[in-house]
């Protein structure tokens, strides 16, 4: 076991970002838990990454759109003392109209996307915070800054990702415990088929690789930045500028008093 790293807990590791991120931070000399749903593929990765970097790596098969499964993995996090690093990264997408979006979907998407990520990032906090040690990587998307027809779903808990983690952010401001937002565009997964909106339906320059948006996540981590959107250049300017709105908006509602313009 590292005695420097400790152990890396990556969701959604058996393919795409996940298992790069699962890849990456071996390479960096972490221990790794490996949780995805499709054992099969969990264990391959865990072979490949053992006999490549000479690591200790644990597969845990779990479906954490299912509540016994979320309690499962929650409870590993939780006690595991060696975990000091946790990517947020399982999630799915149906994009759809509304009308056309079933239930199961529906409940998918929050069940995966929203309370995974937040009961497991619960499950590490306290333990980060008592050590004032730790780092939390949630994988969010543009689509929390933005919607489309077809993502009303997907980008409200997306939206959920990027207010849940920069308001953590401030929370732990004063800490040594680091929490970074991701915010990838179109990037080369299987998500996409998932969707229902294969890849070969976007422009190609549009899509990034699944190694060159892990590998820029990392460097903004190692920059230090709480915001990482990889395939957007002058990023810092342009949060600035939403986040300006954002508090000028707010500050705006600081009034007993309706606006102007609903008074006759």
């Amino acid at each position: 076991m590292s005695d420097v790293k400790g152990t890396a807990v990556v969701t959604g590791a058996s393919a795409g970002i996940g298992k790069i991120y699962a890849d990456r931070l071996a390479g960096r000399g972490y221990d790794l838990i490996l949780v995805a749903r499709r054992g099969d593929r969990l264990a391959a990765v865990a072979t490949e990454l053992r006999a490549k970097y000479g690591v200790a790596v644990e597969p845990l098969v779990a479906d954490l759109g299912v509540a016994a499964d979320l309690d499962r993995v929650a409870a590993v996090l939780r006690d595991d003392d060696r975990i000091t690093l946790l990517v947020n990264n399982a999630g799915t997408s149906t994009l759809a109209p509304m009308a056309k979006t079933d239930a199961a979907a529906l409940d998918a998407m929050t069940a995966i996307n929203v309370t995974a990520l937040a009961r497991l990032t619960v499950a590490v906090l306290p333990r980060f915070t008592a050590k004032d040690r730790g780092t939390i990587i949630n994988i969010g998307s543009v689509l929390g800054f933005h919607f489309l027809p077809v993502s009303s779903i997907y980008s409200a808990t997306k939206g959920y990702v990027l207010n849940f983690t920069r308001g953590l952010q401030q929370e732990l401001a004063d800490t040594n415990v680091r929490v970074q937002l991701v915010a990838p565009a179109a990037t080369a997964t299987d998500i996409w088929e998932i969707s229902g909106v294969p890849l070969s339906a976007l422009e190609p320059g549009t899509i990034m690789t699944v190694e060159d948006c892990v590998d820029a996540a990392l460097a903004g981590l190692d920059l230090g930045e709480a915001v990482t959107m990889p395939s957007v250049e002058d990023a810092a300017a342009l949060l600035a500028a939403y986040d300006a709105a954002r508090v000028a908006l707010l500050a705006g509602s600081r009034t007993g008093k309706p606006a102007s313009r609903y008074s006759k």
